[in-house]
């Protein structure tokens, strides 16, 4: 690794940074819509009622993940969920359906504005993570379509792996940079390009 390879980590800028060959790819995730529902998923009417009009299920499984067409559906506790859509208008009518969940006796918080997110992946990508968070990303533990909540370079960090080879990072918007400079420095050892902003789903 060179002096101005080094100062470069931890740039946003689309490009090859760290070891060479890259080993793993980085870049900025897009989220449309981000709500948090939050229920009793064993009684009705809720149990009915925010399936219906989320247009997802719920997962009830501990860190799991459900996804419908440009939507996904993140277990956060067993009355809470992240629910993640691809684009600003993917989830429809906020406020109708916040009205919808509390006369079912649910609750609904939209969190677009803050959260960020990034992705990460690559042949590499698990043991970068694991460089910077206790978590173990190997796939018998943490399989596709699966996420879990731990921390990243000493952040509160919510973890979802689309594919076997690619994890997205959800944090706090207040949090973005700190967490965007520790992913590359974790991947700079092992080599990573930064790619242009992409959709979540």
């Amino acid at each position: 690794m060179t002096d101005a390879d080094d100062a470069a980590i931890g740039s946003t800028a689309p490009g090859r940074y760290g070891a060479v060959p890259a080993a793993v790819t980085v870049a900025e995730t897009i989220l449309g819509t981000v709500w948090n529902v939050q229920g009793d998923a064993s009684r009705p009417p809720f149990s009915t009622e925010a399936p219906r009009l989320l247009g997802i299920a719920l997962p009830g499984a501990p860190n799991t993940a459900l996804r419908q067409h440009a939507s996904v559906a993140l277990w956060l506790g067993p009355t809470s969920w992240l629910l993640v859509g691809g684009t600003a208008a993917g989830l429809g009518d906020f406020a109708a359906k916040r009205a919808a969940l509390e006369a079912a006796g649910g609750a609904l918080f939209d969190v677009t504005a803050s959260c960020t997110a990034w992705t990460i992946a690559g042949a590499r990508a698990e043991s970068v993570l694991a460089g910077g968070s206790p978590l173990d990303f190997g796939l018998p533990a943490f399989p596709e379509r699966a996420c879990a909540q731990s921390t990243f370079g000493g952040v509160n960090t919510l973890f979802y792996r689309p594919r076997a080879a690619s994890f997205a990072l959800i944090v706090a918007r207040g949090h973005a940079r700190a967490v965007w400079r520790s992913l590359c420095a974790a991947a700079a050892p092992v080599g990573y390009r930064v790619l242009a902003p992409r959709a979540f789903v």
